[in-house]
């Protein structure tokens, strides 16, 4: 039997990315989605928030001390919602066998795939080109014969990313990564496996 292909696709700052390939006052800025008011939390940060420190989930106002040039725009959680369903007609060109995690990321199985094309690596390409020229936005892209390591290959060149994590490769991979960038580890489980000794 074949090796599993799996692919995972995550969009690079989808919200933020989104807002501002539909406003071009946005680009290249600080954007946050989210309330600016005071018990307003950021939902998504583009990448040129992130260099400050923005990040979602943080509270508006620890977000704007940190970043004060940063703009909040409102989120169009229905538009999200249709950028997200054309990037899945792009995945069905190549496999039905798709997990949707969130509206901006998803696990393919494209072990057998319509095309019938060899290399996993190959179809991430394309699906990244595909997004880029229809949608005009970015997403990065792991490849790898299970979950967890294709999630953390994606993670691994954001944004823009494409990493293949072959199956020879995945044990000295995964032993030079710090425990934090496991897929699933936070910072509370992060500071308690550091204290067993984990790093």
């Amino acid at each position: 039997m074949n090796e599993r292909k799996i692919i995972h696709i995550d969009m690079d700052a989808f919200y933020a990315s989104v807002e501002q390939r539909d406003n071009p006052e946005l680009r290249g800025r600080p954007v946050a989605v989210g309330h600016a008011e005071r018990r307003g939390v950021v939902a998504a940060a583009s990448y040129e928030a992130r260099r400050y420190g923005v990040r979602s989930a943080m509270s508006s106002q620890k977000a704007k001390r940190i970043c004060p040039e940063l703009i909040f725009v409102n989120g169009r959680m229905d538009v999200y919602k249709s950028v997200s369903q054309s990037i899945h007609d792009i995945f069905h060109e190549y496999t039905d066998i798709i997990e949707p995690i969130s509206l901006d990321e998803a696990f393919l199985d494209v072990t057998v795939n319509k095309p019938g094309i060899e290399l996993g690596v190959d179809i991430a390409r394309e699906i990244k080109r595909k997004i880029r020229e229809r949608l005009n936005l970015v997403a990065s892209a792991g490849v790898s014969y299970n979950k967890f390591l294709a999630k953390i290959a994606s993670d691994y060149r954001k944004p823009d990313g494409l990493c293949t994590i072959h199956p020879s490769q995945a044990l000295d991979f995964i032993a030079k990564l710090p425990i934090e960038d496991f897929w699933g580890v936070g910072p509370v489980t992060a500071g308690k496996m550091h204290s067993m000794g984990i790093h």
